[in-house]
């Protein structure tokens, strides 16, 4: 494959799939708000997101565009930061489908960051592409903006697919981190009832899905998580046990909002019960390297 844009992949995610793809592109270009710059052969190009100022011209003749930019969930829902979180995602997948249209040779396949949170908060059924079940309410709402966005303009030269990506598990980055760090210090209990669902994937699973998904060229909506949805009750048990720490005490409801208003997040980010599988990637032949919690933490977690 010839050239990979990743729009927004200085982040966590971004450098999984840069060390995942870096062997298997000629050309690798991010687009960041930072200044342009090449490092490790990896080109960075400022961009802001909202304008045309020079970046959309990489777009020509890629062979796959990605795009991973929204502000980060993890804060306080307040009304700027609400407006911010919807329009980082409408405003970035706009001015990427206006660059699209007017490039002559235009990106082969469009991956889109979309959320597993599209769907409702579920005990009772898993949520797959085709029967999965949308709920109302706020991050929901933003999902299904972020996706109309998505797939309103047309790109008749552009396959288009949206990555509806669970919680990422990595060693570097993403939630496992903090998560890790309270069962180290015996917080490591349930967390409010317990009983919500826990939907996950390990970033070598996420890197290979992504790189599955482009072998396989499907399009549309694909849930990016892993097979096995767990209760954050045992969730949270196994994680006790993967850092050796022999006990973990409880969150409840309560002191969850409360420690949540502290460090300035959202208590919704814990409590929601997702509860999502894989249907088309699994139909497709996909197979996961890790699609056991137990099988996770052991290689991401070192005692």
């Amino acid at each position: 494959m010839k050239k990979l844009i990743i729009a927004a992949g200085t982040g966590f995610l971004g450098q999984v799939l840069v060390d995942h793809f870096k062997n298997k592109f000629e050309e690798i270009v991010i687009l960041t708000r930072g200044k342009s710059q090449t490092i490790d052969g990896i080109k960075y190009v400022n961009w802001n997101a909202k304008t045309f100022s020079g970046w959309e011209n990489e777009l020509e003749g890629a062979t796959v565009l990605i795009n991973l930019a929204g502000k980060s969930v993890d804060c306080r829902y307040t009304k700027e930061n609400k407006k911010e979180i919807l329009l980082s995602r409408i405003e970035s997948t706009r001015v990427l489908n206006k660059a699209v249209l007017n490039c002559k040779t235009p990106p082969k396949h469009w991956l889109n960051s979309s959320t597993s949170t599209i769907y409702r908060f579920s005990l009772d059924k898993e949520m797959d592409e085709t029967s999965g079940e949308i709920g109302n309410d706020f991050s929901i709402n933003v999902a299904l903006s972020w996706e109309k966005a998505f797939f309103k303009t047309e790109t008749p030269n552009t396959l288009k697919t949206a990555l509806r990506t669970s919680i990422v598990l990595g060693k570097k980055g993403g939630a496992l981190i903090p998560l890790k760090t309270l069962a180290k210090i015996g917080f490591g209990g349930k967390q409010g009832k317990g009983n919500q669902f826990i939907s996950w994937i390990h970033e070598d699973d996420f890197a290979n899905a992504i790189d599955f998904i482009l072998q396989k060229e499907m399009i549309g909506i694909v849930n990016v998580v892993s097979p096995k949805p767990i209760r954050n009750a045992d969730f949270m048990k196994k994680l006790q046990r993967a850092v050796g720490f022999p006990f973990g005490i409880p969150l409840n409801t309560v002191l969850l909002k409360i420690g949540a208003f502290f460090i300035r997040t959202q208590p919704e980010l814990v409590l929601k019960s997702r509860n999502v599988i894989p249907k088309k990637l699994l139909e497709k032949g996909f197979k996961f390297k890790f699609g056991d919690i137990n099988n996770a933490f052991e290689n991401l977690i070192s005692k």
